[in-house]
């Protein structure tokens, strides 16, 4: 793996996780969830205020301050453990596994991974090669918005 691979996909502030788990855990379908969608689960499992617009505030930075409750109501929601919000460490280990998860939605890359299980350590290399080859490529061709822009599942 290269620096920018090893980096943690998540920058360390409040909005920034919010936003990431919205980015990255997703509808079954490929969309976004909406913010009013997370509001009401969030509402249901705490009984508190948790309006779309409170959590709009939240993930933009514009609030910065959630109770403890209305955090582990957006862990429960979005699947992942409270620490993902609390610990730096295990919130960027979450935000890998978040984003491999996220890679995994796309078929083309399941279908990838899957032909690659049974493959020798060379082989894998030889692989790890040939993708790192074509991003390059597409990279200096402007192409690599438009790979990583498609939606799940395409």
């Amino acid at each position: 793996m290269n620096d920018e691979q090893d980096r943690a996909p998540v920058a360390g502030t409040l909005s920034d996780r919010i936003d990431h788990l919205f980015q990255v855990v997703r509808r079954p379908n490929g969309e976004q969830h909406s913010h009013e969608e997370v509001a009401k689960a969030c509402r249901e499992s705490t009984g508190e205020t948790f309006s779309a617009t409170y959590l709009w505030q939240l993930r933009t930075g514009r609030r910065d301050n959630p109770t403890k409750r209305h955090l582990e109501a957006l862990a429960a929601f979005f699947q992942v453990p409270p620490a993902y919000f609390f610990d730096d460490e295990q919130g960027a280990v979450i935000a890998k596994e978040l984003e491999l998860l996220g890679a995994l939605r796309n078929s083309a890359v399941r279908d990838v991974v899957l032909r690659a299980v049974n493959l020798s350590e060379e082989g894998l290399g030889t692989i790890a090669d040939i993708i790192d080859a074509i991003g390059r490529r597409e990279a200096q061709r402007g192409d690599a918005g438009e790979a990583h822009g498609r939606k799940p599942g395409e």
